[in-house]
């Protein structure tokens, strides 16, 4: 799967509390050669680390154990290195498996525990900054998900809609006057109204910029209909699209992604700049690591490839030196993601920039509440 498709629910079930062990394998894949021609061998190597480990731990028996290489064996059968992905998840059970591509590189790591080890998915979809798009016509209406450069439709919660046909009815066109124009009758009006309360349902359960696609009086009797119309970032004045392809939608809005991109550029520099003057930011990644986890930071914004090693000495971030462990030492190699994962569960904002913008704060930065 795609972190395109992570959502609240999914992921709060991933992080459930499950019968150890759980196992989950995360390691980087390459787009191209030669490094791309190690990706098999690193994934055999890691799942027969797993099996290594699992025989090992006597808290595993021979059948769990069995059961959970099952399940490993089917994920390495399936999952196609070659996809364009830059990293691997592989969560198993059991009695699952499931495979998860990121557009963001992992370290290799296994990791056997009691819940599925989340934080590389869940800043994987943080820098790809997911959006919703609503495309429609006057009796129809499709959710597409979006995320990056990737849009797909989203057939859940009532999407895609139809306007129930009205069977023709004298009195009816009597009322109307004369047979109604396709956006002032009844039907489309309810059908907006409809249509209006499923997206403020979707969006109350994942908060996302939403994007408007579809000819001008369409939108306008959705902005007649509720309050969708005054949340949307931008629209779009295209029809023909309530019906994707998800590649066409992401074409005719790539004006409208690229100008929100570059109005968050501009909006976060401005809000570093005036914490700046206020003494209230943070600045490389001990300050802010320390901010996000006493929950001081409003907002922490990082470039898009800043990965660095650190090591967590009894709580303390330093730069790793060394790569290696010791008793009191841990080396982290995807420590920004860790930092993610907890930011966002303290209700801090994630913004990702262009690589090279935070050069004089070490990378990234945070705008403090106090």
């Amino acid at each position: 799967m795609e972190t395109n498709a992570l959502t609240s629910d999914m992921l709060a079930t991933l992080r459930e509390k499950k019968p150890y062990p759980a196992v989950s394998i995360t390691m980087p894949v390459h787009r191209s050669a030669p490094d791309n021609a190690q990706d098999p061998v690193r994934l055999r190597n890691l799942i027969s680390e797993a099996q290594t480990r699992l025989t090992a731990d006597d808290a595993v028996d021979a059948g769990t154990r069995d059961a959970i290489m099952e399940q490993l064996r089917q994920a390495q059968a399936e999952v196609d290195l070659r996809s364009g992905m830059d990293g691997l998840v592989i969560f198993a059970t059991p009695d699952e498996h499931q495979l998860w591509a990121l557009p963001r590189s992992a370290p290799e790591r296994v990791v056997l525990s009691d819940s599925y080890l989340t934080r590389n998915l869940v800043a994987a979809k943080a820098q790809q900054a997911p959006y919703w798009v609503l495309s429609l016509s006057a009796d129809q209406a499709s959710l597409w998900s979006g995320s990056g450069d990737r849009i797909d439709e989203h057939r859940e919660d009532g999407f895609p809609r139809t306007a129930a046909a009205v069977e023709d009815d004298p009195q009816w066109q009597q009322r109307q006057g004369d047979t109604a124009s396709t956006f002032t009758d009844e039907r489309t009006r309810q059908f907006m109204r409809e249509t209006d309360a499923a997206v403020q349902q979707v969006l109350a359960r994942e908060k996302r910029p939403l994007y408007l696609v579809g000819l001008a009086p369409a939108l306008a009797l959705l902005g007649e209909a509720g309050s969708v119309g005054d949340r949307a970032q931008d629209t779009c004045i295209q029809g023909g699209l309530h019906s994707g392809p998800g590649h066409a939608l992401h074409q005719a809005l790539a004006p409208q992604l690229a100008a929100a991109r570059q109005q968050t550029g501009e909006s976060t520099a401005a809000r570093l700049e005036e914490a700046r003057g206020r003494r209230t930011v943070a600045g490389g990644l001990a300050e802010v690591w320390t901010a996000v986890h006493e929950g001081r930071a409003a907002m922490v914004a990082v470039e898009e490839h800043y990965q660095p090693e650190a090591s967590t000495d009894i709580g303390h971030l330093t730069p790793a030196a060394s790569g290696t462990t010791t008793e009191t030492t841990e080396v982290r190699e995807d420590i920004v993601d860790e930092l993610v994962e907890t930011a966002l569960e303290k209700g801090t904002e994630m913004v990702f920039l262009t690589d090279g913008t935070l050069t004089d704060s070490n990378h990234i930065a945070a705008v403090l509440r106090y």
